[in-house]
């Protein structure tokens, strides 16, 4: 593995990018992601002919969450060009992919626009930082292989939940509020399933269902797929890359003590590399 501090983005980022038109609804954006299973698409404007149309932003499942199916009139039909982020995040292709896990900290996304020059060339995401960083032959995940429990620094131990009987729009709320993508499922107190932003969207808004409508039991995810504490960093990655998911329950003694993402999979590296950031910055 190449030195980490200097690992250029452009090794590592996708270069074949889902686009979408910013005049698109959130239904036809929903249902894209769904089709190609991804969490972004990046969003091309209508100034020019269509061989040249600029990208102006990206919208992602989040986004289509809180900006659609959280708010109290949910409109399915508004335009992605509505839902997109005010700035269009963008990093140069020759930075490193420590500089992008800190844009992407300080900016709370898990996509970036890369560029060369004044073009954009790629896409850099949560998942290709996740895939170099847990399997560096040195750094700060893998000096976690002589932590004890390493899931246990890593997790969140405060768990959001919520009913099955509740509506997927209350659900939705709840991710909004808490700025979080997943919820732990309910019933008669006990712990029957998971609820995605991904569950939110293919499941409901890429079907143009009612998020008021439809309840959490409809669209949950089960069986719960879960992790022991005493497990591997490692082995945490390969079950959410096996899986498909950005979630996992941590279990110890059988019981759910926290939840790890996929972005808490590589906070630590931003955080122990942030001193080295702001000096270069």
């Amino acid at each position: 593995m190449s030195d980490m501090p200097t690992t250029a983005i452009e090794h590592f980022m996708q270069r074949d990018f889902e686009a979408v038109s910013e005049k698109a609804t959130a239904v036809e954006a929903a249902e894209q992601m769904a089709q190609k299973r991804i969490g972004c698409l990046v969003v091309q404007g209508e100034d020019l002919d269509s061989e040249h149309r600029p990208i102006v932003g990206l919208v992602s499942e989040s986004d289509l969450v809180r900006k659609v199916m959280a708010v109290d009139s949910v409109d399915s039909s508004v335009s992605v060009g509505k839902l997109m982020g005010d700035v269009l995040h963008t990093i140069s292709a020759n930075r490193s992919m420590l500089d992008a896990s800190h844009f992407m900290e300080k900016h709370g996304v898990r996509h970036l626009c890369v560029a060369e020059g004044e073009e954009i060339v790629g896409l850099i995401s949560i998942r290709d930082l996740v895939r170099y960083f847990v399997y560096a032959e040195s750094g700060p995940i893998r000096d976690l292989d002589d932590v004890y429990r390493p899931l246990s620094v890593l997790m969140q131990t405060a768990i959001e939940k919520i009913e099955e009987a509740d509506t997927v729009h209350q659900a939705a709320q709840r991710m909004a509020a808490k700025k979080i993508g997943a919820l732990l499922v309910m019933k008669d107190k006990v712990v029957s399933g998971i609820l995605t932003e991904r569950d939110l969207i293919q499941k409901t808004l890429s079907l143009d269902h009612n998020p008021v409508e439809v309840h959490v039991a409809q669209v949950m995810s089960q069986p719960l797929i879960d992790i022991d504490i005493n497990r591997t960093v490692h082995d945490a990655s390969d079950l959410m890359a096996e899986k498909w998911i950005r979630h996992l329950p941590v279990t110890e003694n059988g019981v759910i003590v926290g939840i790890l993402s996929v972005r808490d999979l590589i906070r630590m590296v931003a955080v122990r590399d942030r001193p080295r950031f702001l000096r270069q910055k």
